[in-house]
């Protein structure tokens, strides 16, 4: 069994989508951020980070793994599924996670923070960070112009990009002409896996749609 420290975010998504792929037992274990449950003396010593999302892999004798990117490498090695075993396949599949950990995400949490929470609107940095956010949505849609998927087979790869991607519109930037990228957004968000993976940590808050936008919004940077 796999304890899983997660909130309603895009890196929590990250790891419970893969959980439901590889179809491993876990158990949610919600963290209120906003009542500041990530810097409790006990769930810091899980993560020194204090962020979300951490595992605990009790059939490794409690193993505790924080990081997204890292959580997801360590549960595809432990099921062989998800990341190739061929070096070239492994590398290609590393290369486009590490392409969401150090472009997609951070870009769009920056856009995130200068459009919706700034208490002064940086007309240039705003547009700084949605023209880097855009910029990287071309990448992505130039490579699934030539590939269903973004390294091959279906993998950790997609499962990190999209969990950011597929919340473009909360970002200001728009997706109108890359097609590629729509039909990859679309057909991941219809995998059961993902379904259920975004359910785990569910927006249980939200009385309504745009509240369930605004809660997203709150949490976006975990």
């Amino acid at each position: 069994m796999i304890d899983l420290y997660t909130a309603a975010t895009p890196n929590g998504w990250k790891v419970s989508i893969a959980l439901e792929e590889l179809a491993l037992p876990y158990q949610v274990r919600l963290v209120g951020l906003g009542q500041g449950e990530q810097r409790a003396p006990d769930y810091l010593r899980l993560n020194p980070n204090g962020k979300i999302p951490t595992i605990v892999d009790h059939a490794r004798g409690g193993f505790t793994v924080f990081e997204s990117g890292a959580i997801l490498i360590y549960l595809a090695e432990k099921t062989g599924r998800l990341l190739p075993a061929d070096p070239e396949g492994r590398s290609l599949v590393l290369q486009w996670l590490m392409f969401q950990m150090g472009g997609v995400g951070p870009m769009m949490g920056q856009a995130n923070v200068f459009l919706r929470y700034a208490p002064e609107k940086i007309p240039y940095a705003i547009d700084r960070y949605q023209r880097e956010v855009r910029r990287l949505f071309e990448v992505l849609d130039g490579r699934l112009a030539e590939h269903e998927f973004l390294a091959g087979d279906y993998s950790i790869a997609d499962i990190a990009n999209w969990s950011w991607a597929h919340l473009f519109a909360w970002s200001g930037v728009g997706i109108d002409g890359l097609v590629h990228l729509s039909r990859w957004i679309e057909a991941i968000a219809e995998r059961p896996a993902t379904v259920l993976g975004k359910a785990a940590s569910p927006l249980a808050a939200a009385a309504d749609a745009d509240s369930q936008r605004v809660a997203t919004a709150r949490t976006i940077l975990v």
